[in-house]
């Protein structure tokens, strides 16, 4: 607080004295203090100046006093109270500067204070102004970078279109409402429109409605699973080409997972089907080549087999017996190389199967040593057989598959033994569960393998190489062929062998003891009146003779007009039918003769060479049976008995059973459905089904060539829609034949669908060619009844 100063103390307490006393009160002391010191003054002043005192001096004293004192007094207490107004003022003043100077002390305080947070601030915002020009520096860069990274991104967007474009490939995309977002310029040369016109578009503006509407369900479920699909399909393009792509369909997102539709990829695959499908046709071609030179070398085979055998039950000398034994047995195993060639194209296409028959061990064993000790024989070597009893009297087994793996074994030990002997034994074990396993041995004393080289003789087309027996070669099939059947046999076939000491070759099969009756061994009927349709004089020959040896008669027919003219004259006891004749085939014939219900009492034979078709596709063709080139007398008495004389086993009630002959009624009722055909010309007249016709004519080489190629892909499904798409349109025309090899293609969930829809597939289009034909020659009918 302001304290007052030792200076002025005086001047205040006067102040204060004359406010506090009163100003009228002090002017009246005053003016008497003032008169008495003016008339003191004035008589001391007279009195040292020598002269008298006179009243007047001390009235005009009092008068001047009087007149001068109360301005003075006046003025002064005005001063007075002014100065006490202004030491007033001046005190608050003074209260208020020290309030100010508090206050100017607590600003500045707060002043420094906040001049230490601003400092602190300005320390922040420099470090963060550093910050932020560092952040502008990296954003600088950032930017940068991202302007690189937006050019490159441009350039490779432009890289990405050019190769798009170049590509190919078809390639789209598509939004969630199936409209075209974009594409490549495959695809504009497909639909023939540019981009910019494609965009928006749905399938059904751009492509047929068929096509589209398959495509649409494809993407469907893509957009369901939300997974990818993949189908072929024949696209046309803009120019009317047609292609056929392998569409690739997927589903595409955005970066925060959302989908935006799906892309299509589409590589061109026609080339590549068309190449497929060439080699199916060289398959083809090769089995059909296989087929006609079966025909053509079993011919002249026929004639060898069959006339060597008879020759040699003729009254001959020691040495013309031997050379008529030498060629049976050369024939036989020429016969035993072709039906290794036969196997093996079975095995390229999974078509060999097993065909089991009852068959009795020993029969088998001596029947296959007879002709393998011709061969040895021949050599001066000695074949030694050995059945171990106890043998199973009657097996299940395919004998064909088991002589031939046998031969061929056989076959090599006599090859590749120069002197010795060649040993063969056959054993089997005890039944279980009505299962023995057989084992054949064959022992050489050969030049043998080396060890190095046993683990390859199986493989196809491998000979083992023998440096001092270059004489021996083959066709490096026969073994390869023989693991295969016997895997397919269920057994196992193993091999030791020692360099010039011999092999040693172990067969096992499981089999199946048999309960069924064996086939007779002996002819039971005789006297047949047999109408033979062979066009080959030698095969006459043969089979002439060795039927008259037999005891049946025999009528010869060289075509198969002749046998139809024959059958129409005669009614035989049995026709047995060449298939290859050179007017008709030996189908077309016994389609003729079931047709005039010229054999409904007579069983029709096929004669063939040809082993690449099932018995059940000559079955199916109206035949009852079938004896395969060359003509053994085994198999004809098995047929002949079987179609005449071979009674059906009773059944559990002791009834006789009659044996089931397969329908051999295939007339034009089973190619045509002749009721809806006629219904469809009283309906709507000739020249309208004529018309349907031409256009099912017309459209079957696109159904079979998509079929085809379909097959060749392996797409099982394709392949079924087509067949359905096939089996609608000929039943539309009334080809039910047609219609019903097709349903058997459409029904993929067969079991054995892979295993036969080659052959289905080549029979419908072999039916397709015959059928179509007929149909042709049933509307000409039509129009001469009118």
């Amino acid at each position: 607080m302001h304290q007052d100063s030792p200076n002025d103390s005086w001047a205040i307490r006067i102040a204060q004295f004359v406010k506090r006393f009163g100003t009228l009160k002090l002017s009246i002391l005053f003016v008497l203090v003032t008169l008495v010191f003016t008339l003191g003054s004035s008589y001391v002043v007279r009195v040292s100046l020598g002269k008298s005192v006179q009243p007047d001096d001390f009235i005009i004293a009092i008068i001047i006093t009087l007149l001068s004192a109360p301005w003075v007094l006046y003025f002064f207490s005005e001063l007075v109270k002014q100065l006490e107004n202004s030491r007033t003022n001046l005190k608050e003043v003074v209260s208020q500067l020290e309030r100010l100077r508090e206050e100017d002390v607590f600003l500045n305080r707060e002043l420094q204070s906040n001049i230490r947070q601003l400092n602190h601030e300005i320390e922040q915002r420099k470090q963060a102004q550093n910050e932020r020009e560092a952040v502008f520096k990296e954003l600088e860069k950032e930017i940068d970078d991202k302007s690189y990274s937006e050019e490159q991104a441009r350039r490779l967007s432009t890289l990405l279109r050019s190769i798009i474009d170049a590509s190919p490939d078809l390639i789209y995309y598509r939004n969630e409402e199936g409209r075209f977002a974009g594409c490549n310029r495959i695809a504009e040369l497909l639909t023939g429109k540019t981009e910019e016109e494609l965009v928006g578009l749905t399938l059904h503006d751009v492509f047929e409605e068929e096509l589209a509407s398959q495509i649409v369900a494809s993407d469907q479920e893509v957009l369901e699973t939300n997974a990818s699909i993949t189908e072929d399909l024949w696209l046309r393009f803009a120019d009317g080409r047609r292609r056929y792509f392998e569409m690739k369909r997927v589903p595409f997102f955005d970066a925060a997972g959302n989908r935006l539709g799906l892309l299509a990829f589409g590589r061109d695959m026609t080339e590549r089907k068309q190449a497929e499908s060439a080699a199916a046709k060289a398959s083809t071609d090769k089995t059909r080549f296989i087929a006609t030179i079966s025909h053509e070398l079993r011919t002249p085979l026929n004639g060898i087999v069959g006339l060597s055998r008879m020759l040699r039950d003729t009254d001959l000398s020691e040495e013309q017996f031997n050379w008529v034994s030498t060629i049976y047995a050369s024939a036989i195993t020429l016969g035993n190389i072709f039906n290794d060639i036969i196997d093996l194209d079975k095995l390229d296409r999974d078509k060999l199967e097993l065909s089991l028959k009852t068959v009795s061990l020993r029969d088998f064993t001596e029947e296959l040593s007879s002709i393998i000790r011709l061969l040895a024989a021949d050599k001066g070597l000695e074949l030694v057989t050995t059945i171990n009893e106890p043998l199973p009297h009657q097996v299940e087994v395919d004998g064909t598959r088991l002589r031939q793996i046998l031969w061929n074994i056989l076959f090599n030990a006599v090859k590749f033994t120069q002197k010795g002997e060649i040993s063969l034994q056959v054993s089997a074990t005890e039944p279980a569960n009505d299962i023995s396993m057989v084992t054949y041995v064959v022992q050489d004393t050969g030049v043998g393998i080396p060890e190095s080289e046993i683990d390859k003789i199986f493989a196809m087309y491998y000979q083992v190489d023998h440096p001092n027996h270059q004489s021996a070669t083959g066709t490096g099939i026969g073994l390869a062929i023989c693991t295969q059947m016997v895997e397919l046999m269920n057994g196992e076939i193993r091999v030791s062998s020692e360099v010039n000491k011999g092999t040693r070759f172990e067969i096992e099969l499981p089999v199946q003891i048999s309960t069924k009756p064996m086939q007779a061994s002996k002819l039971l009927v005789t006297d047949l009146n047999i109408l033979l349709v062979e066009d080959i004089e030698l095969n006459v020959m043969v089979a002439k003779a060795l039927l008259e040896k037999l005891g049946q008669s025999v009528d010869v027919a060289m075509t198969g007009q002749e046998a139809i003219d024959k059958a129409r004259e005669t009614t035989y006891d049995l026709i047995l039918l060449d298939i290859q004749l050179p007017d008709m085939t030996g189908f077309d014939v016994a389609n003729v003769l079931h047709e005039e219900d010229l054999v409904m009492q007579t069983p029709i034979v096929a004669l063939t060479a040809n082993v690449i078709k099932k018995r059940e596709e000559y079955l199916q063709n109206g035949m009852d049976d079938v004896i395969a080139k060359p003509i053994k007398k085994s198999r004809v008495i098995e047929v002949f008995n079987l179609l005449f004389a071979e009674p059906a086993a009773p059944t559990p009630e002791g009834v006789e059973q009659k044996r089931d002959k397969p329908d051999t009624n295939k007339s034009l009722s089973n190619i045509l459905d002749m009721e809806l055909l006629q219904m469809l010309v009283d309906t709507i007249g000739e020249e309208m089904v004529r018309a349907s016709v031409k256009v099912f004519q017309e459209k079957m080489p696109e159904y079979m060539e998509i079929l085809q190629l379909s097959l060749s892909a392996d797409e099982k499904s394709e392949v079924c829609s087509q067949a359905h798409k096939i089996k609608g349109a000929a039943g539309s025309v009334g080809l039910s034949r047609v219609q019903r090899i097709a349903n058997q293609i459409q029904q993929g969930d067969h079991p054995a669908w892979w295993q036969n829809v080659h052959d289905w597939v080549e029979e419908l289009q072999m039916a397709v060619q015959h059928d179509m034909i007929a149909l042709d020659e049933w509307l000409n009918e039509q129009v001469l009844e009118d």
